[in-house]
């Protein structure tokens, strides 16, 4: 599919949007992930029908949108009223979506990667009329990121100890603001890019560059990536604070398991990952919990104080709960995949996609 790169101005900042397919197509909505871009979705468009109707936007503080602050305190919903906004637009869903039957001018399939998928999410829970099926691709726990020690998201400590912005690498985080596009160590984004995003860098090919340039995109700062800290008198000494995206991930702030299940529409739900995934997993590299549990992280309290998020796991329990209250969804597995499935293993994620776009909205 060819795309477009439009600039439209809705929930009150210019967000730039790539659009591709005719305006009465199968809508389809992709909300990209942390430290990405719509770019991240480039590779994936190229194997997608002409019948659909895409819109990928990139959230605030990413790609080519304004540079819009983040409130962390309400959680990721900053980016879910950004994307809501867009529905409205009939240059982008022809006529509007939101009361259709799942072709043509009906609710889109929201397809959501990493933090996208708890964009998707908060999505669905404000807004269930709007969306007519959700493709979870690596999606962040419905219980955040972090600080929760079971499959009800119980904390670990009161103040969610050990998430949020005062996780982040800070090499990391000034090579992303320097535009960095070396490998010469473990913590510059091309280094990120092939070990985290992907189980196998080769999986990248061409598209390397493409994909170098969605990462270095973000915008960091107190307001954007990571955001700010407060510090803890809890192991590892920082909490999350107010603003930032890793704020607005840490499970202060962004907890929506219960709103899920009782969302009065219910949406077919597919939930895709990698069994190789290191960000989101029950042995995540970015989880402190984990690190601490290795030896990387000092002063680790120990399994009991202080066990690793079950992210996997919390979803799935959530998921299944979602079920047994009217809804349906189903787990796909991807053997040696990790943390970004369209991009992996794209010829089973467009079959997952594709599946969804026949389904009729809820």
């Amino acid at each position: 599919m060819e795309t477009e790169l439009r600039t439209v101005t809705a929930n009150g900042i210019n967000q730039a949007v790539r659009v591709a397919g005719p305006p009465d197509g199968i809508p389809v909505l992709l909300i990209h992930g942390n430290c990405s871009s719509s770019l991240f979705w480039e590779p994936l468009l190229r194997r997608l029908p002409p019948t659909l109707r895409v819109v990928a936007p990139d959230l605030r503080g990413y790609g080519d949108s304004e540079t819009a602050p983040v409130n962390a305190t309400r959680g990721l919903r900053d980016f879910a009223d950004d994307v809501a906004a867009l529905l409205d637009d009939p240059t982008l869903f022809g006529s509007g979506s939101g009361s259709g039957s799942g072709s043509g001018t009906g609710r889109p399939v929201v397809v959501g990667h990493s933090l996208g998928g708890g964009v998707a999410m908060r999505l669905l829970v404000d807004h269930p009329h709007r969306v007519g099926a959700l493709l979870l691709a690596a999606p962040v726990s419905p219980y955040g990121f972090g600080g929760t020690r079971d499959l009800d998201g119980t904390p670990a400590t009161p103040d969610f100890a050990g998430t949020g912005a005062g996780t982040a690498n800070g090499d990391f985080v000034a090579r992303l603001a320097a535009g960095d596009r070396g490998a010469d160590t473990q913590a510059s984004p091309r280094a990120v890019l092939r070990a985290a995003y992907v189980a196998d860098p080769e999986s990248l090919g061409t598209d390397e560059e493409l994909l170098l340039d969605s990462v270095l995109s973000t915008a960091t700062g107190d307001d954007n990536y990571p955001g700010t800290a407060v510090p803890s008198e809890n192991w590892p000494g920082t909490a999350p604070g107010e603003r930032g995206v890793l704020n607005a991930l840490a499970p202060t702030w962004f907890r929506l398991a219960d709103e899920l299940v009782a969302v009065a529409e219910k949406p077919p739900i597919t939930w895709v990952r990698g069994d190789a995934d290191v960000i989101v997993s029950d042995t995540s590299l970015f989880d402190l919990a984990y690190l601490g549990s290795l030896g990387v992280v000092p002063g680790w309290p120990g399994e009991e104080t202080c066990p690793p998020q079950p992210m996997v796991g919390q979803t799935r329990a959530v998921l299944e709960r979602y079920a047994a209250a009217g809804g349906a969804y189903r787990e796909v597995v991807l053997p040696e995949c990790g943390h970004s499935p369209h991009l992996e293993r794209p010829a089973e994620f467009v079959a997952e996609l594709l599946a969804l776009t026949t389904v009729p909205a809820a």
